[in-house]
């Protein structure tokens, strides 16, 4: 696929991509990473959230190059997940982030029917998680960052990236339950989270038996009512793929209004700070993954819109992708990650100024959309 003479980075920055996970899957191998340290991903188990996002690359590229090698890595990850789902009860709201760069991807690529199963018993297990009181999908289990009354009636924002698997498994059985809980849950989401200005709360507080708002917290924010700049980016895209999915016209005004707000509170080179409102930006970390995940986000906006309203959010995001080609990212195995420069959780000091797993997919994703593979895994 090619693209415009004056866009060849585009082109060219891909296959420095292709060859790089060529390389970094002999290196990496069927394992789950996680964040890139001394130049070398760690790998976690495979219950982690980012389980995912390593096999999920590997099918983005492997659906450009055919590269067998790939494909055979990918499914790999994929079987070793099967634990998560044997295992059951250490499964959360992030399963979408997990089974559908896997599962969802490789029955789209394959039509492995395998995979397809996989896929749907995850999706009753996130619809599982709802609750009808506060029409909201619950965030984490009970032994995960919970405080001293609990965290039954706790949602986050990522969760908005996890709706897909539900708006997907609706289409694949004919039957539209699991859109019915999604729909809720962005909702909610919209009602709750989505501030006046664009921004958006990272966890919010529910009473679980009355579905009564009772707070919010800053999680990986930094404060209550600051603007944490992933948080941002899922909200963004997360609206978006529920816009496509239902063309709820108002799915799509709130992820322009987080877009928005998103481009508006950019730094000179389109990077963001972790958290959008520190009270000192100078110096502090940028986090490179939100700047991928929201460029992969304005991209399906565009998409989306009218040719006269897409320019806007198409050029912002090649704005964004240029920066981290330019400036964050690494070619050569001095690194096995490919964005330098992500904020993993702030807040807690972990993983700061690292390379992350979800910023490498989600990078690599956005490109394969400005290569026309439009095609989501979400």
């Amino acid at each position: 696929m090619t693209t415009k003479p004056y866009e060849m980075w585009i082109d060219e920055a891909w296959e420095k991509v292709a060859a790089k996970v060529g390389q970094t899957g002999r290196t990496i191998g069927a394992a789950f990473p996680h964040v890139s340290k001394d130049g070398k991903y760690d790998s976690l188990e495979p219950q982690f959230w980012t389980s995912g996002f390593w096999p999920g690359l590997l099918w983005l590229v492997y659906r450009d190059t055919k590269d067998e090698a790939l494909k055979q890595l990918a499914e790999e990850c994929e079987r070793k997940m099967d634990v998560c789902i044997d295992e059951y009860t250490r499964l959360h709201h992030d399963v979408g982030f997990m089974w559908s760069p896997t599962s969802v991807a490789n029955y789209k690529l394959t039509g492995s029917e395998p995979s397809k199963l996989r896929a749907l018993k995850v999706a009753a297990w996130l619809a599982s998680r709802f609750n009808l009181k506060g029409r909201f999908i619950r965030a984490w289990n009970t032994n995960n960052w919970k405080s001293e009354d609990g965290n039954t009636g706790w949602a986050i924002i990522d969760c908005m990236m996890n709706l897909g698997l539900l708006f997907w498994a609706s289409e694949q059985i004919g039957d539209p339950r699991f859109k019915h809980v999604a729909c809720a849950h962005a909702d909610t989401v919209m009602r709750e989270f989505v501030r006046a200005d664009g921004s958006c709360y990272h966890i919010v507080k529910f009473d679980p038996e009355t579905g009564e708002r009772i707070g919010e917290l800053g999680g990986q924010g930094f404060a209550p009512e600051s603007a944490w700049a992933r948080g941002t980016s899922w909200a963004l895209y997360g609206l978006a793929i529920c816009y496509k999915y239902t063309r709820d016209d108002a799915y799509l005004q709130a992820s322009k209004k987080v877009a928005h707000f998103f481009l508006a509170n950019l730094p000179e080179d389109h990077v963001p700070y972790w958290d959008f409102r520190l009270t000192v930006q100078e110096g502090a970390p940028r986090d490179s993954s939100a700047a991928a995940i929201a460029a992969s986000g304005l991209l399906l906006l565009a998409e989306l819109l009218p040719a006269e309203e897409s320019r806007l959010y198409e050029t912002s995001a090649k704005r964004i992708l240029k920066s981290l080609v330019d400036r964050y990212a690494v070619w050569d195995l001095s690194d096995e990650a490919i964005l330098l420069h992500g904020t993993g959780h702030h807040p807690a000091n972990k993983n700061i100024d690292v390379g992350l797993i979800y910023g490498d997919y989600y990078f690599v994703e956005a490109l394969a959309k400005l290569r026309g593979q439009t095609e989501m895994f979400w």
